[in-house]
């Protein structure tokens, strides 16, 4: 397993980001985890109707969509990667509309190389190997980078995307973030592999165990898959290696299937305190800049919820939108019946 960030903070070696690389990652991370809070009150509050928090995930999303250039790579998430997602071009206003249900302010602006975010398990896979065999074709330079957890790994979408990829040599980095649980069923009911990242060997291309809860190895990791990428080396299996704090989503009750001793050790290895530790041994954190951090996460959220908030909400027609050019027949029919019994 590759590991560079122990939980006291201590570094093996030297760090493969820079200051200013790491003070953007905490605060990434930090606004990961107030926007969970957030929108899990407003999911209790009724105005939110379901979300999955990113808690404990934090350092495997963001360390390696800080590998990524916005600018030239490509991003497919599946559920649980808003922060990354952010870091890649989403305004946090766009985000909040998404799950506050309002589908037009939630659009993905152009210009972003951003794919939405998947609720079908494994559905995106096929997608980012398409995606990445296109830029190999166009020659536009650029790789894609495709979230999934353990469970889509299981699904038959994973063997067809990896077998695509490895045979064509596409620019992709497969990010297989493995929580430890796909909604209630732990891994050790979905394989008996020792580890997912061995995979890869099926399928022509390397793969990677990391320690997802470490920021710096997650990064280096994924930087060196995407160097391998655009030199023409194709793609790369990550397994980032975590475990998910919080619950699937707000309908879950991990209680039923999962002892709080185990929790308690996760906690004992959050990614963010395991940052927090670093950077201020090496000087560029304090309990002072923090607290300025936070005031200005808050701020931020607050505006971004009004903003949501203040516009006009979708009416029952916006379910037909975008789906057809031309409605057929017995959906106008069923629009026209949706609108009337709204009226």
């Amino acid at each position: 397993m590759v590991e560079m960030l122990a939980t006291d903070g201590t570094l093996t070696g030297s760090s493969p980001m820079s200051s200013e690389q790491v003070v953007e990652a905490l605060r990434l991370m930090l606004l990961s985890r107030a926007v969970d809070e957030r929108l899990i009150k407003l999911q209790r509050m009724g105005r939110v109707g379901v979300y999955g928090p990113v808690h404990g995930q934090e350092a495997a999303v963001i360390g390696s969509a800080m590998a990524l250039d916005p600018q030239r790579d490509w991003m497919v998430p599946a559920s649980r990667e808003h922060p990354a997602m952010i870091h890649h071009g989403l305004p946090l206003t766009n985000m909040f509309a998404t799950y506050m249900g309002n589908f037009n302010a939630a659009a993905i602006p152009e210009g972003v190389r951003l794919l939405p975010r998947q609720q079908s398990i494994g559905a995106q896979l096929p997608h980012a190997a398409g995606l990445a065999w296109a830029l190999k074709l166009r020659r536009t330079g650029g790789v894609v980078a495709v979230y999934f957890g353990e469970g889509a790994s299981s699904e038959g979408d994973f063997h067809e995307a990896s077998n695509l990829a490895g045979v064509m040599r596409v620019p992709l980095v497969m990010l297989l973030i493995n929580n430890h649980y796909a909604i209630s069923t732990p891994v050790s009911g979905q394989t008996a592999a020792s580890d997912l990242a061995r995979r890869a060997d099926g399928y022509g291309f390397p793969g990677f165990l990391v320690d997802g809860n470490d920021l710096l190895a997650v990064y280096a990791t994924t930087a060196a898959a995407v160097d391998r990428a655009l030199a023409g080396g194709g793609p790369t299996l990550i397994e980032c290696r975590t475990y998910r704090i919080g619950f699937h989503n707000t309908s879950d009750n991990p209680k039923e299937y999962r002892q709080q001793n185990e929790v308690a050790e996760a906690e004992r290895r959050d990614p963010i305190e395991r940052v927090r530790r670093f950077a201020a041994r090496e000087g560029y954190w304090s309990a002072a800049r923090e607290a300025a951090v936070l005031d200005e996460i808050r701020a931020e959220i607050d505006t971004a919820q009004r903003q949501v908030e203040q516009l006009e909400r979708p009416g029952p027609a916006a379910i037909f939108d975008h789906v057809y050019e031309t409605l057929p027949t017995r959906l106008v029919q069923q629009r026209a019946e949706a609108i009337d019994d709204a009226t």
